[in-house]
Formats: structure tokens, sequence, C-alpha cells
């Protein structure tokens, strides 16, 4: 009995321990995937604009034209990881599997893997390709992206 009474006493300081000090939890924002018909509605729906670019987002973005067997598109995936979550709360990263939305690489004339779409909120895109340092990634998404002047 006495045995019981200890246990229930211990997992009582732990339960109030706990609820009073919840173990914090960092929530990673990670790109996001997108198929054809979320990128119509999200970035840009070239059936209806034919002859015009206008974006569709509230923030700037980069879109990763990539494949999962592409060795540089697997070496910039963990700097897309790590960009996504430093900058989520001002532009999304996105990613499209060619192999997935080969009409979206089509329509992009997306001819070598990597290529990475830098849309600002107004203005036209500019395309990049090959797999980009972090340093580079950093540069578009402050200069060209966000607007920011960047000092040395």
């Amino acid at each position: 009995m006495k045995r019981i009474s200890i246990s229930i006493a211990i997992f009582a300081v732990a339960l109030i321990t706990f609820a009073a000090n919840p173990p914090t939890q960092e929530i990673k924002i990670k790109p996001v995937e997108l198929t054809g018909a979320v990128f119509l509605q999200k970035v840009f729906n070239y059936k209806e604009n034919v002859n015009e670019w206008k974006y569709e987002g509230d923030k700037p973005a980069i879109v990763d034209f990539y494949a999962t067997w592409c060795g540089p598109c697997r070496r910039t995936a963990p700097i897309l990881d790590d960009l996504a979550d430093e900058y989520g709360d001002d532009i999304y990263v996105y990613k499209v599997d060619v192999d997935k939305e080969p009409e979206l690489a089509r329509v992009f004339g997306i001819q070598s893997i990597p290529t990475f779409l830098f849309i600002p909120r107004q203005g036209n895109p500019q395309i990049a390709q090959g797999a980009l340092p972090k340093e580079t990634f950093k540069k578009a998404i402050e200069e060209f992206l966000l607007e920011k002047e960047l000092t040395k």
C-alpha cells in the first residue's frame, strides 16, 4: 500500500511539473510540395494569364524545380529547408517535382535541374539554375525578393 502511495505521489509531482513547464517544441517551417493544380492557385495561373505574368501569392516565393534522383537537387534540399524555416514569415519556399509535374516543367521551359524561380511580390520572376550555395540564396532573398539593401 505504501508503494502505491509513493508511486501516486511521484506521478502527481511529475504531472504538476510537466503542466507548469511543458516542453517547448520548435515548429520548423518546411518547403511546400506543389501539384499543378495548387501551383495555378498559389503561384501563377498560366492557363488564364497566357500573355502576362501575374503572381497569385501574398508574399515573395522561391520555386524549386527538382527531381528525387538528381544529386545537385538533393544537395540544395537541406539549404531550402533551412531557408524556409529562417524566412518562413517573409517568403514561401515551394518545390515542384518535374517527374510528377511535367506540364509545369514544360510551361517554364525547365531543361536543367535544379532550377529555381525567384518570385517577388511585384514584378517579374528571375530564374537561376544549378546547385546554388546558401549565400547566393540569401543574397537573392534579401536583395531581390525582400528588396533590402545589404551592407558589407
